[in-house]
């Protein structure tokens, strides 16, 4: 951070902003700024790194002639410029004018080419950012496009003399806004020491659709109980990290990231919710670093992704840093991990899997589970049903899309609650309309490859947090043929299928083949089989008890030619089931 609480700085292809003030709310403030002469300089550089031939034509390499040029040309016409600078002369003639105005499109589209972050940090108190009105926060950010947008408008038009016909509103500030904030929390002696200071984000404000492309775009290995806190001993550094304090389910988990992720990390937003004030003062139930350094996790160097469990109950965890860990999976799995485990300790059985409310008509209604590997067909499944069913659907409310848990009520009942109020879909293999239809909303990652994915709202926290009776657990066959829906006649063999945890690999993870995963769920319940059999015989024999629907659909996502008339079959099998 300079002397006047603004940076601008680069982490690959994001660029952070950070102000401890206000933001720019002229032309001339923006284009006198450390950060416009920054954006500048690494713009001439990319010139020079790939030997642009603008580079003949240009009067200088210096940032600062160019921030002079430019904010002289943002006020006035060429020919007015030239008889301030001397050396703009040579772009009067048309083959400079032609020029310069290459040179200015190409810093225009080199900017939008980043993904760009603005984190305004403040301090705790009456006086902080954060309990200013939402309003005047998300207008200074839109100030903020307004100057940059109109700044190259007017540039161009003093360069050409003339003004174009069509104008196109694209993006030009910032992809998100932040506020972020230290807050007093009870963490346990040791870690409180060391990440009192990182600060909360307690504002997020976000210009969808928003598309990275992080170095990975897959996950692997598994996340591993450890004897001692992974976060012990290891000290941020505040200015290089933030917090995301997340409702994730009934828990509060905080999940702390470095800021050269912080696309991945601000992701959360369009996944979990934002915790409270109250909530961040009570304290987490669990904890995790996404971010830190291998050389603190070198005991664990095999498998990195680890967990541990304090005596008071708290969960910590790490994930470290570096592109082989640049997936938002790893984000997404550790919270819900930590959830997991955290559920089981409460008596909830944790499932892996999507639960939905669907109301037809002429009354119908059923609560339906489904459980299963990743791309097992789960959503797609669900997002099919929709199509089929079209108006016969009145409601179909997302209770959980990819993680939550079940709880045995001393009646009998088995009620269902959910974890995320968003989901992380794969694009491949959905109907069109499901992420395209909300694409003002969603945030893409690396939409141009295998597994492409994108993270977008799909429920609320009321919905999330509602306990709701459930009628149908199934679980989603992808490999082979047989019965589209099929009832099990016992729990044995209910449970002979859960927990063997069967699937197909489709290239979301590095497994490949035929895989077995106890209860398709690695994300805690292996790490706790003990408590989750116990839990789950009981749960499945009152299922039995109850009358509920326990079988398994086979959706057939894995085998060629399947991948849209497979979850297309588990619908009309469903609906005709429903009635």
């Amino acid at each position: 951070m300079n002397p006047q609480g603004k940076a601008l700085i680069r982490h690959g292809s994001q660029i952070l902003i950070q102000s401890r003030g206000e933001l720019c709310q002229t032309r001339t403030e923006f284009m006198e700024s450390e950060a416009f002469l920054k954006a500048t300089g690494m713009f001439l550089e990319s010139l020079v790194a790939r030997d642009s031939p603008l580079l003949e034509h240009l009067p200088s390499r210096e940032p600062a002639f160019w921030v002079k040029l430019l904010g002289s040309l943002a006020e006035a016409t060429l020919e007015d410029t030239a008889l301030r600078i001397p050396q703009a002369v040579d772009f009067l003639t048309k083959e400079g004018r032609l020029v310069l105005r290459e040179l200015v499109e190409e810093f225009y589209n080199h900017w939008r080419s980043f993904n760009r972050f603005m984190v305004l940090l403040s301090e705790p108190g009456p006086g902080a950012l954060d309990r200013r009105p939402y309003r005047a926060f998300n207008s200074t950010l839109e100030i903020l496009v307004d100057l940059i947008r109109g700044a190259y408008r007017d540039i161009h038009e003093n360069i050409c003399g003339d003004h174009p016909r069509i104008y196109r509103q694209v993006p030009a500030g910032c992809n998100v806004g932040l506020i972020a904030v230290p807050k007093a929390c009870p963490l346990p002696q040791g870690l409180r020491e060391l990440w009192s200071e990182v600060p909360f984000i307690r504002q997020i404000w976000i210009d969808p659709p928003m598309i990275l492309d992080p170095a990975s775009n897959t996950r692997s290995g598994r996340f591993d109980p450890v004897d001692r806190d992974p976060l012990e001993g290891y000290r941020p550094d505040p200015s290089e990290w933030l917090c995301y304090p997340a409702q994730v389910g009934p828990l509060v988990i905080f999940a702390a990231f470095h800021v050269s992720q912080i696309g991945l990390g601000c992701a959360l937003a369009n996944l979990f919710e934002l915790a409270t004030d109250a909530q961040i003062a009570r304290g987490p139930d669990a904890m995790f670093a996404y971010g830190v350094p291998m050389e603190h996790l070198r005991a664990w160097e095999g498998n990195p992704t680890v967990f541990h469990e304090h005596a008071s109950g708290l969960l910590t965890a790490a994930i470290p840093s570096g592109d082989a860990y640049a997936y938002f999976g790893y984000l997404k799995k550790m919270a819900l991990t930590l959830h997991n485990v955290a559920m089981l300790r409460k008596g909830r059985l944790p499932f892996h899997g999507a639960l939905v409310d669907i109301t037809l008509d002429k009354g119908r209604s059923a609560r339906v589970l489904i459980i299963g590997d990743t791309a097992t067909g789960k959503s797609e499944s669900i997002e099919a049903f929709r199509t089929l069913a079209g108006k016969r659907v009145r409601a179909l409310t997302v209770v959980a899309d990819d993680m939550g848990s079940l709880e045995l009520t001393p009646d009998g009942r088995i009620l269902g609650y959910g974890t995320e109020t968003g989901a992380f879909v794969r694009l491949d293999d959905l109907h069109r309309g499901y992420a395209f239809g909300q694409i003002d909303r969603a945030i893409f990652m690396s939409p141009h490859k295998v597994n492409a994915r994108v993270v977008i709202p799909v429920t609320t926290l009321d919905e999330v947090l509602t306990p709701h009776p459930v009628d149908f657990i199934l679980y989603a066959n992808n490999f082979e043929e047989g019965d589209v829906l099929e009832r099990f006649d016992s729990a044995e063999a209910a449970l002979a299928t859960f927990s063997a945890g069967r699937a197909m690999g489709k290239g979301t993870t590095t497994a490949t083949g035929l895989t077995e995963s106890y209860f398709a769920n690695p994300f805690g319940a292996p790490q706790c089989r003990e408590a989750h059999e116990a839990l789950a015989e009981r749960i499945f024999r009152a299922a039995f008890k109850a009358g509920i629907f326990v079988g398994q659909i086979r959706t057939r996502l894995a085998m060629a030619g399947w991948e849209t008339k497979g979850p297309a079959a588990v619908a009309e099998a469903l609906l005709e089931s429903l009635g």
